[in-house]
């Protein structure tokens, strides 16, 4: 099957420096890197990393071609990434020596994706495939629709936050990941917890105290991997990437989260986003 990720794509410009600066202050970095990165062009790489067929929807301008060569190489398909006449989004992210980061984003073309190239991908899924998109892109409410009318799994990182764009697709979905503040930021609009929420499927993501499925069977938790972090950029979308292309390939919840919670282990020791994603033989051969 295929996993279709209606997703950003960023250039991820990283500033390691001592601590996360606070309001007014000017604060010098010790290195800086630049990679591709966005919340969508990280899940697309992850799941091809574990072995999923992926096809990424986006958008670029002409200085981003480098972002969809990059893609290509880590496997994804790009076919239905757009060139259009507005700026590729950027990032600027500051990441402090315990791995905490602060993120600055311009939005550029992730907003702008064209809806005939969200139908043209669409068009070529099958039932049983599935869609994924994240709260960085235009067309939304439009691409879950259309997934739900060709019988796709719906799936949604409720990310950046933005409590009218998860109740305008909430019937939809029929799989959620959360992180713990945005689940909080859930309740106090809706007044409903994870447990509470209509979508078969709920993760909540915890950082370093692992993860909770809110299924079928109740909740259900998986423990995080004990390693020392150095960068916490990508993570999330490392374990959501994960956890997608296992479900795809058959696994269970369980084992699925058990699979991206190695993944985003293995994420959190690397200094980047997009290009240093673990593949799958590194997670096989975790043993952290």
């Amino acid at each position: 099957m295929t996993i279709w990720n209606l997703g950003s794509i960023n250039a991820d410009f990283v500033y390691s420096v001592p601590h996360i600066p606070v309001p007014g202050e000017t604060l010098a970095s010790t290195g800086r890197a630049v990679f591709l990165g966005g919340k969508g062009a990280n899940m697309s790489v992850a799941a091809a990393r574990a072995a999923a067929r992926v096809a990424h929807i986006g958008a670029v301008g002409a200085d981003g071609l480098w972002a969809v060569e990059r893609l290509m190489e880590y496997g994804v398909d790009t076919r239905h990434i757009a060139e259009i006449d507005v700026e590729t989004a950027q990032a600027i992210i500051a990441v402090d020596a315990n791995g905490e980061n602060s993120i600055i984003l311009h939005q550029g073309a992730n907003v702008q994706i064209p809806v005939n190239v969200l139908e043209q991908a669409l068009n070529r899924a099958e039932t049983g495939d599935t869609l994924v998109f994240q709260n960085e892109t235009n067309l939304q409410l439009q691409a879950a629709e259309l997934a739900v009318t060709m019988g796709l799994r719906v799936a949604y990182a409720a990310a950046p936050f933005d409590a009218d764009a998860v109740m305008a697709v909430m019937a939809h979905l029929d799989f959620l990941i959360l992180n713990e503040v945005e689940a909080e930021q859930l309740k106090d609009a809706t007044g409903k917890g994870p447990q509470d929420i209509p979508v078969k499927d709920v993760i909540v993501t915890l950082g370093a105290n692992g993860a909770t499925w809110f299924g079928a069977d109740g909740p259900v938790d998986v423990p995080a991997h004990k390693v020392t972090p150095v960068d916490t950029t990508g993570a999330g979308d490392t374990f959501t990437g994960y956890v997608l292309a296992c479900l795809d390939r058959g696994q269970p919840m369980l084992q699925a989260m058990q699979t991206a919670s190695k993944a985003a282990a293995i994420m959190v020791t690397r200094r980047g986003t997009a290009d240093v994603i673990p593949d799958l033989a590194d997670v096989q051969s975790f043993s952290g």
